[in-house]
């Protein structure tokens, strides 16, 4: 995620000079194409690109806006699961307490917490596919074997975290009320789990991005044609303007539409996965604290 909310012309040569390069290439061969070849059998009126690039500025911003629809969304599921899980530590810590008359209640809450932030881990490591196997740390031997069998981690651990609540429930911890308030509570988690696997299982249709590509190349040229016939070689300079406009609004979309990706515009999953662990670690009385995750260049973190 950017940490800036604007953006240097270095770092936009940076992004785009690619496109740029390949834009004025492709402005310039039409302009030959047009002034030794097209003209002699057509004139492209200036109107017939008005109209195209109404419709193209339209199904630009579909796309786009269905883009950010699921970047918002992933960032409003991370942004629950922050505060469920301080709730969910809150909830162990202060209401199964050392003096419950329970010998191993409070040692089994501690270990929840803890567990919780293998939960935290391996459904970030699930969602980037990154391999990382840092959320077995927070496991003790067996349960990363019952973990590492199964085909959904995240999944996994949750099943542990039921199977120790009802231990809970059934050793006195518990009252009803707390036993129905924290099995929400994974319940929540649950769900946020579904909801995250939802967005990223669930490619953006391919046809949409491949024909709004064809048409922008398609709306540069018949602008370059039509332009050329009124101003000449600068058509090859204004070409490349109007393409830069819908490439890189085009691009925006495309940046944000796996918002779980490493790049600088997807969500900080590291980071946030970092803020709970502090939380609850903090929470536990733990020493010493992770340090937060650091930006990378000062310009965006992870």
């Amino acid at each position: 995620m950017l940490l800036r909310d604007k953006l240097s012309l270095v770092q936009v040569f940076r992004m785009t000079w690619k496109l740029d390069i390949t834009m004025i290439v492709f402005c310039t061969m039409a302009y030959y194409i047009d002034t030794y070849w097209l003209r002699e059998h057509i004139s492209i009126p200036l109107s017939i690109t008005a109209v195209l690039g109404t419709a193209l500025a339209f199904f630009i911003g579909f796309n786009n806006n269905q883009a950010y629809d699921r970047w918002w969304e992933g960032r409003k599921i991370w942004g629950s699961l922050v505060n469920d899980s301080r709730t969910w530590a809150r909830d162990l810590m202060a209401f199964v307490g050392e003096d419950d008359g329970v010998g191993q209640g409070y040692t089994l809450a501690r270990r929840m917490v803890f567990r919780h932030l293998a939960f935290v881990y391996a459904l970030k490591s699930a969602l980037r596919k990154d391999g990382d196997t840092y959320y077995q740390g927070y496991l003790n031997p067996d349960e990363v074997d019952a973990v590492a069998a199964s085909k959904n981690a995240p999944n996994a651990i949750l099943q542990l975290q039921a199977n120790d609540l009802r231990t809970l429930r059934e050793l006195g911890a518990v009252d009803g009320f707390l036993f129905r308030d924290l099995n929400s509570r994974l319940t929540a988690f649950s769900d946020q789990l579904g909801m995250c696997e939802r967005i990223r299982n669930t490619i953006f249709p391919p046809s949409y991005l491949f024909f709004t590509r064809v048409f922008i190349w398609f709306y540069v040229m018949m602008t370059t044609f039509s332009l050329t016939e009124n101003i000449g070689g600068w058509a090859i300079l204004f070409g490349w303007a109007v393409g830069f406009v819908f490439h890189v609004t085009h691009q925006n979309g495309l940046s944000i539409m796996d918002p779980f990706e490493t790049n600088p515009m997807s969500l900080p999953l590291n980071s946030i996965s970092r803020t709970i662990e502090i939380n609850l670690l903090e929470m536990l009385g733990h020493s010493p604290l992770p340090s937060p995750v650091e930006p990378v260049g000062k310009l965006y973190i992870l």
